[in-house]
């Protein structure tokens, strides 16, 4: 993996999972509060709260969360008995909000390890910090909203493509044979007109684009609190005092940048403490104040955001580095500085702590802030001074925008790193040769691997690549070249696809990354309202070790449709398809996925049971009683599992029924498989 900003992120199977769980559990909490009002009519606000906690139960259990699906439920139980109305259901709020409590904390520690048991050896310590518990930055549901307006302001950019054309058609009839004067001159007027109103639009499109991408800047004072916290919990644990000063809190960063950031700084203030700053009495025999200082600055330099993070402490002791690398199996040279030194100590994942304890002696501290380098194509330094404190350092871009060289792959665009791209060729097929190690292509002398994008991606989805056809007679060729290392150039490969888009400037997000996705893909970009992939170059060159066959045309495919109304299920759904070759769209309610199937041919849909407005149920039959769709293959995959629940789906005309409590991916292609050869 390069240290590109696309390179993809450290795998979180419950990435939308807490995105989604925090916003059900915040509304359920709302709920509850209302229910205490007896202004209020108790029967719709029960039938909400019944709504987001079923919802909830679900997610929980597609992601394998028993824990949270118990106590969802047990709040669906709580709450039945006042469904209809006509009881007081203030008098179980109380225990609601206990049941939200538990699943709040069961949401929060989600992705750390069970904290170990203190001995009494070692005193009291704070929680295990092996993977520390982050609260991210609080952007969700503005974030949401945010990016609804960017996608709206896509889409107004094909009304501009209209009126362009219609201004082109004008144009054109500048010399129409026996037109008058008048007609000529009430042509152009209409050409002005439609100019106008497209230059005002595209415009306004843009401002509005714009705008919108700076309401995702987040302040940097948002994560202030939690750095501040973390600084305390390790003081108490140690019995050290310290206080924290953020400096340049009023920067604002990109969200999903400081998302991938605050972790690392948390862990910059906790090493701090935990292996900087002294005890007072140490402090007091060393002239020092009692209490430690802790500095985290952020700043802008250029295109690049710099965060370091300073503190008055003890500094690093350059013997016990050297003793912990030793110990690792790690060849220092004898004369190396103390720079060499720090960088060792940074990239290595040593400790220098004489004893393990939940806060220090693992080694971890230094892998995150290295880590959240990699991923985003940054920079770390450490820099120490003895007896007066240490730096850490982390320089990053200022956003996690790329330009891309957009490129069609199996029927779906695909971006590419425009700076991983040196040549783009047409390529005669009679250029490629057929090799024993597969097939090359001569690019300025230099034989090069020659692999089907598609093909590659297939593969690494582990899926049949795409069935041949007559090959055609060029190929349009990417030359891509993954990042060297000192010493080494970068290798390079020509990827062939079966055409070219042209170039975008898209925002790059994570993946959804619930499951396991192919290792071509460092991340998505949305186009309107469809995530679309980005490579990861140093994957696709790799790739191109394991020669696929010559590339050739795949054949159609109609895509996949996602209907649910749990962000989680969609998106874990969506990224089991992708990864397996499927193209997918995604609708959040029954009324827009019959919407969207009215109007677009799909190979198969997938729908939940339970959801606002028009259900699973309802979905099935308006689909069976449309001729246009009475065919179409439609799968339940709803935690509506009983067997009267699979009778009703099957005489709705379900065709298949997948348990979310039981939900494998493998069953879940398996059966998209089955239905697909079958239609």
């Amino acid at each position: 993996m390069t240290g590109s900003p696309l390179a993809q992120p450290p795998r979180d199977r419950y990435r939308y999972f807490r995105v989604e769980a925090r916003e059900l559990t915040d509304a359920l909490a709302t709920g509850l509060g209302q229910l205490r009002d007896p202004a209020n009519d108790p029967e719709p606000v029960v039938q909400a709260l019944l709504r987001h906690a079923h919802t909830l139960k679900g997610a929980a259990r597609v992601v394998d969360e028993a824990g949270i699906a118990d106590e969802a439920h047990a709040l669906e139980e709580l709450l039945g008995p006042y469904r209809e109305g006509g009881r007081q259901a203030a008098a179980v709020v109380e225990d609601g909000l206990d049941l939200v409590d538990r699943m709040v904390h069961l949401v929060d520690a989600l992705g750390s390890p069970a904290a170990e048991t203190p001995s009494a050896a070692t005193g009291p310590e704070v929680p295990e910090t092996a993977e520390p518990v982050v609260e991210r930055v609080t952007v969700r549901a503005d974030l949401v909203d945010v990016d609804e307006v960017i996608r709206t302001a896509g889409r107004g950019g094909d009304q501009v493509t209209v009126l362009r054309s219609v201004e082109a058609r004008l144009a054109g009839l500048r010399d129409l044979p026996g037109a008058g004067p008048d007609l000529l001159a009430g042509l152009a007027a209409v050409r002005r007109i439609v100019s106008g109103a497209a230059d005002r639009m595209e415009r306004d499109l843009r401002q509005i684009h714009d705008g919108a991408q700076r309401l995702r800047l987040v302040a940097v004072s948002a994560i202030a609190p939690d750095l501040e916290r973390a600084a305390r919990d390790v003081a108490g644990a140690q019995g050290k005092r310290v206080a924290v000063d953020v400096v340049g809190g009023r920067v604002r960063l990109d969200a999903p940048l400081l998302s991938v950031v605050q972790p690392a700084l948390q862990q910059m203030v906790r090493n701090a403490v935990a292996h900087g700053i002294e005890t007072p009495d140490q402090r007091l025999a060393a002239g020092k104040p009692v209490e430690g200082r802790i500095r985290v600055e952020v700043t802008l330099d250029g295109a690049r955001a710099r965060f370091r993070c300073r503190d008055d402490g003890r500094g690093v002791d350059l013997d016990a580095v050297r003793n912990a690398l030793a110990g690792k199996g790690i060849a220092v040279p004898s004369g190396a500085s103390s720079a060499q030194l720090l960088d060792l100590l940074l990239r290595a994942g040593v400790s220098t702590a004489e004893r393990v304890t939940e806060v220090s002696g693992r080694g971890i501290g230094l892998d995150v802030v290295r880590e959240a380098a990699d991923r985003l194509g940054g920079r770390a330094h450490l820099s120490t001074d003895p007896g007066r404190g240490t730096t850490v350092e982390l320089v990053t871009p200022l956003s996690l925008t790329a330009r891309d060289l957009v490129v069609v792959d199996a029927g779906q665009p695909v971006g590419v790193p425009l700076d991983a791209v040196r040549q783009v060729a047409r390529v005669p097929a009679a250029d490629v040769v057929e090799g024993p190690n597969g097939a090359t292509w001569m690019c300025e002398d230099e034989p090069l691997p020659f692999l089907s994008l598609s093909a590659a991606l297939a593969t690494a989805a582990g899926v049949a690549a795409p069935t041949r056809r007559e090959a055609p007679p060029a190929w349009s060729v990417l030359v891509m070249e993954a990042p060297g290392t000192e010493g080494f150039p970068g290798a390079r490969v020509a990827a062939a696809v079966p055409r070219l888009l042209g170039t975008a400037e898209p925002a790059v997000r994570p993946l959804p990354l619930l499951t396991p996705a192919t290792a071509l893909v460092a991340g998505v970009w949305l186009d309107g309202d469809t995530p679309r992939l980005v490579l990861d170059p140093a994957a696709v060159v790799a790739a191109a070790t394991r020669r696929g066959p010559t590339p050739a045309v795949p054949a159609p495919r109609a895509p996949v449709l996602v209907i649910d109304d749990s962000l989680t299920t969609r998106m874990l759904e969506q990224s089991i398809l992708e990864s397996a070759g499927y193209r997918v769209e995604v609708a959040s309610s029954a009324e827009e996925g019959l919407a969207r199937a009215s109007r677009t041919r799909y190979s198969v849909v997938l729908c939940d049971v339970e959801m606002p407005g028009m259900d699973g149920f309802g979905f099935l039959e308006q689909v069976r009683s449309r001729p246009e769709l009475r065919d179409l293959p439609c799968i339940l995959v709803t935690s509506r599992a009983s067997a009267a629940d699979r009778q009703r789906g099957l005489d709705a005309g379900a065709d298949a029924h997948i348990d979310k409590g039981q939900f494998h991916q493998g069953v879940l292609l398996e059966t998209i498989h089955r239905l697909l050869e079958a239609s």
